[in-house]
């Protein structure tokens, strides 16, 4: 990074706008920045930060007031950066939030903050030609052009009041972020993750592959109905798969003897089941034999009441016709008399009127009504001019109201306009000033989120850290326990030795084949089992304890970003503060929203100018036009209401009198239909009356009563059939039963014993059932036991593989992972970064020991650290007069400022290393010069002029005389009461 460009304007105490040309006070590569306490020297710093990150170093930042006092309210506060990172020339301009006047009434707003990227000189691949204008977008590419955020740069490039030992005391987690961030190690933790994932992922798979072996065990031990035992399981397999086999072999002979007997048993049960059936059968012919004898009288009566029902059936139909007939004639007479009713009631009695004289009649009525047809039309279209005359009436008032209703109207617009075009300057204004306020909104919003959530955050990290203290103490306990396991098996392992010695066979620890004293165990001893449960109990707390400290990881960062994005501001603050933009972002919102309608109401106003006064000049036509065609109309009403008269007679209008003609004329006609129907009906009542008197004769009943006495139903006769039928049947049935040869000699008083045979079949039945269940059960027992011991013979084999593969794998992991076989503890992103530090530490030490006359030295170191953490990133100091390696934290002040000067220099050359050299050319440091011996000072400068020499420009900020002297290029800060200035000296 090389700056070349710095202007300031309403910033700190510079109320006019500022020029730090660096290219050319950097010509020399070191220029010095003085002036008097307070009169702004550190500002030009926290502008060059400000531009960068949009916030300033130390407790400056806190205080987040950048604008100048003594600004006036149109001067606005800004910082322009020209610089170049990593090839890419840019120009950075910034302004803070502030709060200026109002530029309408009195109170204060707030300017939002702004920010944006331009281009020099080419547009990086995948950046936009026009630059960046978003606060968010121009903080996260400079961050990532550079390659560090605002705390980090302020402790290696830009060195702030109040913070040059940071670095040096920092602890081995703050020292770790650091060094990442500078170092791109990510792809090492990168890697320490990709082992743990793939652990997991086969320690999954390894345990899926153990619960198979276990499940095709349990499975070999419930088809067995045996216990797994703890050893010799291959053993147990064999033997239990032989036994099933025998079972085998004794189901198959109880088989043969129990299906013999039963066959046996079977036959004799049939043949007594035979000989019963033929009893009983003759029992059965000779009693309903007699039962049919018994039923002789009643099977004859039957017969004839079948007989007379036949009989009468032929009648039935003419009998119902006959009735239907009467029932029609009854009906008829009932109808004229209604008939005669209804024409009484229209004024025209015709009692002794004929049918012909009924029809004659109703023609000439309805000749009458046809005649009133046209005056009806006519009735009608009078009504509805009547109506037309009082609407036209109604339109010439409404239509005269109109016309005073628009001329009032157009009385009161121009001031309407007016008021429109008021409104419409005020929404145009809000609308200029309405994104900004937008951009503002949306980091405020953001912030306040961040805010409501900091209490969470840092609840996690108190939560976290507890649970992690407690899986560490968890781990601790755990390794203990083992390694207690571990020595009690060593010290018992003289017995666990002798349990597996035999006579004659050699001894393994001695290699004899008499053994006269073999130990015996003791109480506490331990077997393997025992060893390796404490072994997998450690490696669980152990992964507990990494997920706990990875939680607590994760949650101090989320608390360090929150904490970074709030810049420390509460929450009532930033609350406050979105409350207010809030209502002022409502206020404009709500004014610029009315600025498209406010533009359409005036340009419908004015047409609305126009279109009232034409509409007034129509309504005073149309009120005209309706008057002249009233009067015309009135006219025709009268003329046709003579008519319409004459024609009503005595009735309420032409119409009602048709309608009375009309209905004379429908109770004539009806009359005239209902005497024809009733004289029909008589005839045929008469014709149906003799052929029922014939059809009783033919049947031979007397009268209509005695035949319907001996009516039945289909249902009733068919039924008569049937059981007339069935008596029938059962007599011959048993007679040809009883003719049946093979019953020739059976006596129905002969005893058959059945159920001695049936019991001893179904003994016989339930022994072969049994002993097919049994060779069944055996069979498919020893098939599932032969097949289940493959399988499990073939998981074991496929199992050893994985269990070697995830021993060698777990191993590794836990030395990338700092555990294990590390003795160190130092994982694999902490060994490259120690590596590095190591490198930091050998070049900031040249410079150390030359600033220091030799006395002192960096020591790197990578001893773990206490209670079992991780170490790597230590860094002391070796003190050679007394041989004593000291803490960085017991230097004197001018010893701090040494050490830390040396220390970010030799940052600084290794980062460049890293980077080819494009990264840190400029090196700002402000003060802790005067902490300095006049000796010291000179190694200082000596020093610094070898930077000089190697490219970079070095920036010293300080109030130190002797400075002055020996620094040519110098810029100088004057303070007055208008604001400060700055001025070349060379």
């Amino acid at each position: 990074m090389r700056l070349h460009r710095l202007e300031v304007a309403a910033f700190g105490p510079y109320r006019h706008r500022e020029v730090v040309d660096f290219d050319a006070l950097g010509a020399d590569g070191l220029f010095l920045l003085h002036g008097d306490t307070g009169a702004g020297k550190t500002t030009l710093l926290d502008a060059v930060a400000f531009a960068l990150f949009g916030s300033v170093p130390g407790a400056r930042g806190e205080v987040k007031r950048l604008r100048c006092d003594l600004a006036g309210a149109d001067e606005p506060t800004e910082v322009v950066l020209e610089l170049t990172v990593q090839g890419q020339r840019m120009r950075l301009v910034r302004s803070p939030e502030y709060q200026r006047p109002k530029r309408r009434g009195d109170g204060t707003t707030s300017q939002p903050a702004k920010a944006s990227l331009t281009w020099l000189g080419g547009t990086p691949a995948g950046q936009p030609t026009e630059g960046l204008i978003r606060i968010d977008e121009v903080g996260r590419t400079v961050e990532r052009l550079l390659g560090m955020n605002a705390a980090q740069f302020f402790q290696v490039v830009l060195l702030p009041q109040g913070e040059f030992a940071r670095f040096l005391r920092a602890d081995t987690a703050e020292r770790e972020r650091l060094l990442e961030k500078l170092f791109g190690t990510k792809r090492f933790a990168d890697v320490e993750a990709w082992f743990r994932d793939l652990r997991t992922e086969r320690r999954r798979r390894l345990d899926q592959r153990r619960q198979e072996v276990r499940s095709l065990l349990d499975r070999f031990a419930q088809a067995a109905r045996e216990e797994v035992p703890e050893e010799e399981v291959t053993s147990w397999i064999a033997g239990t798969r032989e036994r099933a086999g025998k079972a085998v072999e004794a189901a198959k002979a109880e088989h043969a003897q129990a299906f013999s007997a039963r066959e046996t048993a079977e036959k004799i049960l049939e043949d007594r089941r035979v000989a019963a059936e033929r009893v009983q059968r003759v029992r059965a012919a000779r009693r309903r034999l007699a039962d049919l004898a018994a039923q002789e009288g009643e099977r004859e009566r039957l017969a004839e009441e079948v007989a007379a029902a036949r009989r009468a059936a032929t009648v039935t139909g003419v009998a119902a016709q006959a009735a239907r007939s009467a029932e029609l004639l009854r009906n008829a007479r009932a109808e004229e008399e209604a008939r005669v009713g209804e024409l009484a009631a229209t004024g025209y009695p015709a009692t002794g009127s004929d049918i012909a004289e009924l029809r004659r009649y109703a023609g000439k009525l309805r000749e009458e009504a046809g005649a009133l047809a046209g005056l009806v039309t006519e009735a009608e279209r009078q009504r509805h001019d009547e109506r037309e005359i009082v609407r036209l009436a109604e339109a010439v008032e409404e239509a005269r109201a109109t016309a005073e209703v628009l001329s009032e109207k157009l009385a009161g617009i121009p001031e309407q306009a007016r008021d429109l075009r008021e409104r419409l300057d005020a929404a145009a204004e809000a609308e200029v000033v309405l994104e900004a306020s937008r951009q503002r909104h949306a980091e405020l919003t953001a912030a306040a989120r961040d805010a409501a959530g900091l209490p969470a955050a840092e609840r996690r990290v108190t939560e976290a850290t507890g649970k992690a203290q407690a899986a560490t103490e968890e781990h601790l306990r755990a390794r203990e326990h083992r390694l207690r396991i571990r020595e009690l098996r060593l010290e018992g392992m003289a017995a666990e030795l002798a349990t597996g010695l035999r006579d004659g066979s050699p001894c393994p620890v001695c290699g004899s084949g008499e053994h006269p004293a073999p130990a015996d165990p003791s109480d506490g001893s331990v077997d393997p089992e025992q060893e390796r449960a404490a072994e997998e109990a450690e490696r669980r707390a152990e992964h507990r304890r990494e997920v706990a400290e990875a939680t607590k990881h994760e949650a101090q960062t989320a608390l360090t970003a929150l904490r970074e994005r709030l810049r420390g501001r509460s929450r009532d603050e930033v609350d406050a503060e979105l409350e207010e933009l809030t209502t002022r972002l409502t206020e404009l919102t709500g004014l610029a929203r009315q600025k498209a309608s406010l533009e359409a109401r005036l340009r419908a106003t004015e047409a609305e100018a126009a279109g009232l006064a034409e509409q007034r000049e129509s309504a005073g036509q149309a009120a005209t036009a309706a008057e002249t065609r009233r009067a015309a109309l009135a006219d025709q009403v009268a003329e046709r209401a003579r008519r319409l008269d004459d024609a009503r007679g005595e009735h309420a209008d032409v119409g009602a009198r048709r309608e009375h003609l009309a209905r004379v004329v429908r109770a004539l006609d009806a009359l005239a239909e209902a005497r024809v129907a009733t004289e029909s009906a008589r005839e045929r009542s008469e014709h149906h009356e003799a052929v029922v008197r014939e059809a009783l004769g033919q049947a031979g009943f007397a009268t209509v009563g005695e035949m319907h006495a001996a009516v039945r139903d289909e249902r009733t006769v068919a039924e008569l059939d049937r059981r007339l039928a069935e008596a029938a049947a059962a007599e011959a049935a048993a007679s040809e039963t009883l003719a049946e040869p093979e019953l020739a000699g059976v006596s129905p008083d002969e005893e058959v014993d059945v159920e001695a045979a049936a019991a001893a079949a179904g003994l016989a039945r339930e022994r072969a059932e049994a002993a097919v269940a049994a060779l069944r059960e055996a069979g498919s027992r020893a098939e599932d036991l032969d097949s289940l011991a493959k399988r499990v013979e073939a998981a074991n084999t496929a199992l050893r593989p994985f269990e070697e593969a995830f021993a060698e794998l777990d191993a590794l992991t836990d030395v990338v992972n700092g555990r294990g076989q590390n003795a160190r503890r130092m994982s694999l992103r902490s060994y490259v970064l120690a590596a590095r530090l190591e490198e930091v530490a050998v070049a900031a030490t040249a410079r150390l020991r030359a600033m220091s006359q030799g006395r002192y030295s960096f020591v790197h170191s990578d001893a773990a650290g206490s209670h079992g953490t991780r170490g790597g990133l230590g860094l002391d100091v070796l003190d050679d007069y007394s041989g004593t390696i000291r803490p960085a934290k017991t230097l004197s002040g001018g010893e701090s400022f040494l050490a830390s000067l040396a220390l970010a220099l030799g940052l600084a050359d290794v980062v460049a290393g890293e980077t080819g050299g494009a990264l840190l050319d400029t090196l700002f440091v402000d003060e802790g010069f005067g902490t300095l011996d006049a000796e010291t000072l000179d190694v200082v400068m000596n020093i610094l002029d070898e930077l000089r020499a190697g490219g970079r420009v070095v920036c010293l900020v300080s109030h130190v005389e002797e400075l002055r002297q020996r620094i040519p290029t110098r810029l100088r800060v004057r303070k007055s009461r208008t604001g400060s200035t700055l001025e070349v000296v060379a």
